[in-house]
């Protein structure tokens, strides 16, 4: 008996990852929580001699960035949904007012993958026959647009404001533990660098093909943000 290629004893389980837009937003908050607060007090450390002065100031940062980062994922995530709206509202009048032009536009998306006319005919006719199928089908395949969460919004602007949180208390740490200005500074390098190194690991492993090379990338950033900022105030003062 001729193999088919395929098993009837074994179901097929596809595991797709499906969380991308939280790892989006973790990935911006994290991204700068750890970077903006890390260079802050890298370039503090450089000018005052007073690690209250340091914690006070990045706790002043991590408060205000996380509220600007958290406010700019939530207009960032209610533009998706009023520009999804916008068009969607297009689509419905363009099948209205211009049935033809529209299932025309259906009718290439079919030929684009090889269906001969007869066969795309039969299907433009079958979704022409639902208005509201019809408009999903120009939606994604003709503008690439899926209908967004409209909870969204606020979920993008926690996770977002609270990852900026955590990313920022990491370099702020070594600052409440040691009484030193030069200790503190330097326990914030190696533990920023570390949490750089890791979450640049982690981020590319979701994003990248290339997580080693993520993580050293993510890391490189941080530091020369902070050493930036450390030698500019030192200079200044």
């Amino acid at each position: 008996m001729a193999s088919t290629g395929y098993s009837s004893g074994r179901s097929h389980l596809e595991k797709h990852f499906t969380a991308s837009a939280t790892i989006r937003d973790i990935v911006i908050g994290m991204s700068d929580g750890l970077t903006v607060p890390f260079a802050l007090a890298a370039g503090l450390s450089g000018a005052v001699s007073e690690t209250q002065i340091i914690v006070t100031a990045g706790v002043a940062e991590i408060a205000a960035g996380s509220i600007a980062m958290g406010l700019g994922g939530y207009l960032a995530a209610r533009m998706d949904v009023e520009h999804f709206a916008s068009e969607r509202a297009r689509e419905e009048r363009e099948t209205i007012d211009m049935p033809e032009q529209e299932a025309a536009e259906v009718a290439q998306v079919f030929q684009g993958y090889g269906l001969d006319a007869e066969s795309v005919a039969r299907v433009v006719s079958a979704i022409r026959a639902d208005r509201r199928r019809w408009v999903d089908f120009m939606m994604r395949f003709e503008l690439g647009l899926e209908e967004p969460d409209p909870s969204r919004a606020r979920t993008s602007a926690l996770t977002i404001a609270l990852s900026y949180i955590v990313g920022g208390l990491v370099p702020l740490t070594p600052y409440l533990v040691f009484r030193s200005v030069e200790r503190g500074l330097v326990g914030s390098v190696v533990v920023t660098g570390l949490a750089l190194l890791v979450f640049g690991y982690v981020k590319g492993r979701f994003t990248a093909a290339r997580p080693l090379r993520s993580a050293w990338q993510t890391t490189l950033v941080g530091g020369l943000a902070a050493a930036a900022a450390f030698l500019i105030a030192k200079a200044i003062g």
